[in-house]
């Protein structure tokens, strides 16, 4: 029995040990800034955007570089309302993003799945008339070179049917009246989470972003 007990607390030190390497790694990696370019000519204002806990990328609806609306259709959401000025598009795991609209659905198969990247991803686009900057919502502004490299960046993350299209996921997918999701390319971890794509995104762009985050948190750092 004391073996048993004894095999039991080591296993619960090792666990313990781990969680707390990963939380420090994720703090002092985020620290580490990867700095950005400062455009010559910032024409473009895209915005981060959190809920405390996952963010979002959020650029304007039409740009003479992009029209989002092509991609990301308004019809796809409940309300189709073809005045949004703003989509906010995040990366998740797919089973997380749809049986998990509150923290009180969150179900442990569903966390352990997406911790060990055990599902699949999708793309959540959400429209927007207006944004308003706070502590959880910074605006940068960017080049057209730059947003351009950023665009490049979610369109490899999204699945495509054979003829280009994007793959929406079912047609009572959706959180509220002005979003829908999509199928995407790629494996959510605790390596390599929804923000750590944001920040990804950042880096494509070549805004300042973190090393390596997890964290909503490590990006806003740098922004705060």
């Amino acid at each position: 029995m004391k073996k048993i007990l004894k095999y039991v607390g080591y296993t619960l030190l090792t666990f313990i040990g781990l969680i707390l390497f990963y939380l420090l790694c994720a703090w002092g990696l985020s620290r580490i800034p990867v700095s950005g370019e400062v455009a010559a000519a910032p024409e473009i204002e895209i915005f981060l955007k959190t809920n405390g806990v996952h963010t979002d990328v959020v650029m304007p609806v039409r740009t003479a570089q992009k029209d989002w609306s092509l991609s990301f259709p308004f019809q796809n959401t409940r309300r189709a309302d073809t005045s949004y000025r703003y989509i906010a598009i995040g990366w998740g795991d797919k089973g997380f993003y749809l049986e998990t609209p509150t923290w009180a659905d969150l179900k442990p198969s569903t966390a352990f799945n997406a911790a060990f990247g055990l599902g699949s991803a999708a793309i959540h686009a959400t429209y927007y008339h207006q944004l308003i900057e706070n502590n959880q919502c910074v605006k940068l502004s960017i080049g057209r070179d730059q947003y351009e490299q950023l665009i490049q960046y979610i369109d490899k993350s999204l699945q495509k049917d054979d003829s280009g299209s994007l793959m929406t996921i079912g047609a009572n997918a959706r959180y509220g009246d002005h979003d829908a999701f999509y199928e995407a390319n790629g494996r959510y971890s605790l390596f390599h989470t929804c923000n750590t794509w944001t920040n990804n995104a950042l880096k494509a762009s070549r805004q300042t972003a973190c090393w390596w985050t997890p964290f909503d948190k490590g990006i806003f750092y740098h922004y705060r």
